[in-house]
């Protein structure tokens, strides 16, 4: 584990976050940024931009959930939560916000490097599977861009399907676009009222 990492910290108790910022230094972690509210936590998160955000506040609630969400969406970041609320329906409401790593305990030396590594770890693997689906999606809209264009060749201009998609080949080559370009060309070309 790459100690060097820049940590943002939020924590609504200022003795517990000054013992916590002084171990964090301590064992070789950057501290960007010492927070005693998650108000305005996604513009904290944009400014300095950490590697990892750590939050022990006694209560989280609703509001710091909706500030994950809207982090996780906009500027993805490893987060670990340490709550002494534990129940299992804000933890999956918390995974679910986009938290990395929740620990049912509060913050204490022993338990930062573990949650801190949980949470890196559990964060990579959520992008990697993110970014697949992506992938994944993009490839079957443009599949499905390619079948509706195709069937709209057959059925306007008379075409075998294979004809048409020899058309929309030649068509991408000779515009040097992509298929799926052409493809929403000519499904737009086709559209009633064009």
């Amino acid at each position: 584990m790459n100690k060097s990492l820049g940590i943002m910290l939020v924590d609504d108790q200022a003795e517990r976050a000054q013992m916590v910022c002084e171990q964090l230094r301590a064992a070789g972690y950057r501290l960007l940024a010492q927070l005693s509210s998650a108000e305005g936590l996604l513009y904290q998160v944009e400014r300095h931009k950490p590697d990892i955000v750590l939050i022990d506040i006694e209560s989280p609630d609703r509001d710091i959930l909706e500030s994950l969400a809207i982090i996780n969406r906009q500027a993805p970041t490893p987060v670990a939560v340490f709550s002494a609320r534990g129940n299992a329906e804000f933890i999956a409401r918390a995974v679910e916000s986009g938290v990395s790593a929740y620990m049912a305990e509060g913050i204490s030396a022993e338990r930062v490097q573990p949650a801190i590594e949980i949470a890196m770890a559990q964060f990579r693997s959520y992008q990697q599977l993110r970014q697949s689906l992506e992938r994944t999606q993009k490839q079957l809209d443009e599949r499905k861009a390619i079948e509706r264009a195709k069937g709209l060749l057959m059925a306007k201009k008379n075409l075998s399907e294979d004809a048409a998609h020899k058309t929309l080949r030649n068509l991408a080559m000779s515009s040097n676009a992509t298929m799926r370009a052409v493809a929403e060309q000519i499904i737009h070309y086709f559209q009633p009222g064009n």
